[in-house]
């Protein structure tokens, strides 16, 4: 059920997660086009822009018109983008569903805020999981596992979309791998979703093996394989 609206939401919300969350419970972190047929994040929330409707000429119009000539810009799904767009990167990727995880509190976590961000740039500048920008901690529950005070692991959520809540920005420093740090934090992360009545997903690099076999291994499915996708607007 939608915490917002009362109504089932099934995995289609997933098809066009980023336009489905701005749209929604994230609308406050929202920037629109003129026409109402695009929109993006906040630039230090996320990277990421969507189009209402990835086949209409208009949404790709509306996406151009608010992020400028010549902008980069980063869409996921499979979109096709139209003359006078270039593209920048191809990312493949994977978007898996993970209603069949088991959630689990994790007692040594504790919750991240604005004064962690500091050490949140730091640990994510050095395992490089994602995008992480200055506000991205305030677009959901994000947990940290601290050794001698430093701060070692962490995950969070980034887009969510009505009944669904990506688990995002996993990572644990270097020297404390092994200790099953992130699987705690993601089933950690995935039960305070679950108290929100919402179903936690997450999308990772194809390329990464490593990462999506850890989380097939917790029950996570592959639902689709989107592209993530680095454009440039058209030039005036």
């Amino acid at each position: 059920m939608s915490p917002e609206t009362g109504t089932l939401c099934g995995s289609e919300v997933l098809d066009n997660p980023v336009w489905a969350a701005l749209t929604g419970t994230h609308r406050g972190f929202a920037e629109f086009g003129p026409a109402g047929l695009a929109a993006r994040y906040a630039p230090d929330a996320a990277p990421f822009s969507a189009l209402a409707d990835p086949e209409d000429p208009r949404a790709w119009a509306d996406l151009a018109a608010l992020a400028g000539p010549g902008e980069e810009v980063w869409l996921t799904g499979l979109p096709t983008p139209p003359p006078g767009w270039q593209t920048l990167v191809t990312l493949a990727g994977v978007q898996l569903d993970g209603r069949a995880v088991r959630g689990a509190a994790a007692p040594e976590a504790v919750p991240l805020g604005r004064g962690d961000v500091p050490e949140m740039l730091e640990l994510v500048g050095l395992t490089r999981p994602g995008p992480f920008l200055d506000r991205t901690v305030e677009l959901g529950t994000y947990l940290g596992i601290r050794h001698e005070g430093r701060l070692v692991a962490m995950a969070g959520e980034r887009m969510r979309p009505a009944g669904w809540s990506e688990i995002s920005a996993v990572c644990t420093h270097p020297d404390h791998r092994g200790r099953g740090l992130a699987g705690r934090l993601i089933r950690a992360v995935a039960a305070a979703a679950r108290e929100r009545g919402d179903h936690p997903f997450l999308h990772a690099a194809a390329s990464n093996t490593g990462a999506v076999r850890l989380y097939e291994s917790m029950g996570f499915t592959l639902r689709r394989s989107p592209l993530f996708l680095g454009l440039r607007t058209p030039r005036a």
